[in-house]
């Protein structure tokens, strides 16, 4: 880092000042300055560490591995419920705190502990489930193709705003059931949401008009798609409780999708010796995907818990009703549970997806969709390689997510007369899309490469 973050003490509303509080916001927060940060929180406050995550939002970010699963496990400790959180309930956070959007309560699974949470659960779960991974598989294929096809001819390409965003949009929108015009004006609603800023809160109106008139639509029309799910299962979920468990899946499944991908082709642009071995067959795409979950996680920070009583943890005295922040990246970098320099390619125990009763329940189908996007790019366009400078690329600056901003490419112009899918036997990359649907084709889903429990160090 060039300069170290400016520190404050937070205020306590009467209560003892605790230690200085490091923010996670603001213009210091620069792609891979995060990890040197998080090593600063660590050496000087152990593996929980004071910080604040919007002006006057005090939190505790929580980097240590075992302490984070402990987290991610203890409802009767640690709640989901953000109405338990005690600068919310004492009025000391305004309505139009860029924070709020992402950690305000709503009907939704990932706010909820226990039974109503299993309820939720279950029903996005299942919805999930009934995705065809075969038929998702060729519609990711054809959607890539899509896109390569629109800039090839240019011979450069920015492959965040080209590539890496517009493809998970348009494949989760279409198993939403949204039509392509109201799936970009919901995906700037949520790059608004995520950017916790001053228009987060106006995004979050725009997000959820977007998702409500296509709930009302979907209970006149059902169709084959994920809402349609939501709405008929057993469950019984009210239309509020579809609007707010589809927004935590998109906002969730998208721009995480996103940063994986981008973050994936930017390992493999700049080091050379990794891209050689996926070329030589010594490794595999999913070795790539695997390196970039436990070194640069997609969500570098997730909200969020609240402390249910008084407790000592991690080496700091929490109060009743403080919030406590997911340090996904830095956990995964926890020097007590993967030394410097230990491999992790073919290592699933990294805490990505998080943990516990509410580890991704989106994990499979956002793999099957990083990995075809990756590997169909490499192989349509073998000698790309980027436009500038590794370190001239530019960040998002957000607390909760690390993310390019831009990826920009130069390539030539490939061969097109024959284009092999990659991972098939035959067929081309731009055949026509099978019958069947992408949702409820049957039981066969996206299957995960290795099947071993994740979040457990092994």
């Amino acid at each position: 880092m060039t300069s170290p973050p400016p520190q404050w003490t937070a205020p306590q509303g009467g209560r003892q000042a605790r230690c200085p509080a490091t923010p996670l916001y603001g213009p210091h927060l620069g792609g891979d300055d995060m990890p040197e940060l998080y090593e600063e929180l660590r050496r000087t406050h152990g593996p929980v560490a004071p910080v604040t995550m919007a002006p006057g939002v005090e939190a505790w970010l929580v980097l240590g591995h075992r302490e984070l699963l402990r987290l991610t496990r203890d409802e009767q400790d640690f709640s989901h419920d953000p109405r338990r959180w005690t600068l919310l309930r004492e009025g000391r956070i305004p309505p139009d705190s860029p924070i709020m959007p992402m950690v305000g309560w709503r009907p939704a699974l990932l706010f909820l502990d226990g039974q109503q949470h299993r309820r939720m659960r279950s029903a996005v779960s299942d919805a999930l489930t009934r995705i065809n991974g075969h038929e998702l598989r060729r519609t990711v294929q054809a959607t890539c193709d899509r896109l390569i096809d629109g800039f090839v001819e240019r011979r450069e390409a920015d492959l965040v705003p080209h590539y890496a965003r517009k493809l998970p949009m348009q494949v989760i929108t279409q198993l939403l059931g949204l039509d392509e015009r109201t799936a970009l004006q919901l995906v700037q609603a949520i790059a608004g949401l995520v950017a916790a800023n001053a228009d987060s809160a106006n995004a979050s109106q725009r997000m959820a008009k977007i998702l409500l008139t296509l709930i009302e639509e979907k209970r006149r029309r059902p169709g084959p798609d994920v809402t349609s799910a939501l709405l008929n299962h057993p469950a019984r979920l009210t239309d509020e409780e579809v609007l707010h468990n589809m927004t935590v899946m998109f906002v969730a499944g998208n721009q995480t999708t996103t940063n994986w991908i981008a973050t994936t082709l930017r390992i493999l642009l700049t080091d050379p010796q990794f891209r050689s071995s996926l070329a030589g067959g010594h490794l595999t795409v999913d070795d790539a995907l695997d390196l970039v979950l436990w070194r640069f996680p997609p969500t570098q920070n997730f909200p969020a818990r609240y402390a249910t009583r008084d407790l000592e943890f991690g080496g700091q005295q929490i109060r009743a009703g403080d919030m406590l922040i997911l340090g996904l990246a830095a956990a995964n970098a926890d020097p007590e549970v993967l030394p410097h320099g230990t491999p992790v390619i073919g290592n699933r125990s990294h805490l990505a997806f998080s943990a516990g009763p509410h580890t991704c329940p989106a994990q499979d189908p956002a793999r099957l969709i990083t990995r075809t996007a990756v590997d169909t790019i490499r192989h349509r366009l073998p000698d790309m390689e980027l436009a500038v400078a590794e370190s001239d690329l530019a960040w998002v600056k957000s607390p909760w997510s690390k993310g390019l901003a831009a990826l920009p490419v130069r390539f030539s112009v490939p061969d097109t007369t024959h284009r092999p899918a990659p991972g098939t036997s035959g067929g081309g990359a731009g055949q026509q899309e099978s019958a069947q649907p992408v949702w409820g084709g049957g039981p066969q889903g996206p299957a995960p490469a290795h099947a071993h429990h994740r979040g457990e160090p092994r």
